[in-house]
Parts: structure tokens; sequence; C-alpha cells
């Protein structure tokens, strides 16, 4: 079972990565990273992306199984908050794919795997299915 470091190095031969880190969406640090990082900043990136990743995850409206959602507000739980329904999050930008991959722990579950994907030589259907195997052999501690 790989680690962080082989994770992210298999993400990076990924066709078009240009980037890949893994990230604590309740710090925003990046717990590790590879390749460019988007604005030439991994930590910038760590704490930017975290932010979406984090308003995500405690979103009740995107909650799976609900019709209403979610719990959300004051008497939502903490694991309620702690293990997002959302597998993943796509952001396009004219030359990007910036694919976050959230990551299911044992412990807490507050961390997601971020691929940099360049649009003209990257495959964002294969890039997700990886990512997502990637998601689920890792290994942290």
């Amino acid at each position: 079972m790989p680690g962080i470091d082989e994770s992210l190095l298999e993400a990076m031969r990924l066709p078009g990565a240009r980037g890949a880190s893994l990230v604590d969406w309740i710090s925003g640090l990046a717990l590790g990273a590879v390749g460019d990082a988007p604005g030439g900043d991994w930590e910038a990136t760590a704490a930017e992306t975290a932010e979406l990743a984090r308003h995500v995850a405690e979103s009740g409206s995107l909650a799976a199984g609900t019709a209403g959602g979610g719990a959300s507000g004051p008497d939502a739980s903490a694991a309620d908050v702690k293990e997002p329904s959302v597998e993943d999050l796509i952001a396009t930008t004219a030359d990007a794919y910036h694919l976050l991959r959230f990551v299911s722990t044992p412990f807490d579950s507050t961390v997601f795997l971020h691929l940099w994907l360049g649009r003209d030589d990257g495959n964002l259907a294969l890039a997700r299915i990886r990512l997502a195997e990637m998601a689920d052999r890792l290994v942290l501690g």
C-alpha cells in the first residue's frame, strides 16, 4: 500500500499531470506535493483549495442519499462534517483541470488529493478513475 510520496508520484505519471498534492482541508496545509504548483506556490494553493473543499464537505445540500441534504448547522455532529459525502470536485480553467478527490481514512477523513491537469494533453476521465484508486489505496501515517 503506497504512502503519500508514492501516491503523488503515481499521480504525476498520468497524462497531462502538472502537479499533485495531498492537503488537509481543515488546516489548509499541504502534507505532500510534487511537480509544479498552480500560481507557483504549493502552500498558497493548498490553503485556497482547502477553502473550497471545506465548503463542499460541510455543505448539507450536497449530502448523498437525502432529498433535503445531510445534517448541517448547529445540530450537525462532528462525524457529519468530517466524512464528506462528496467524492470529488472538478474545477475547470481555460487551460487546466483541478481535480480534488476526498480520501476516506479510518481516523478523520480530512484530506484530499489535488491533481492539476493540463487540458490539452490530460484525460479527465482517466485521471478521475486513477485518483479514486489512489485514494482507496493511500496509507497515511
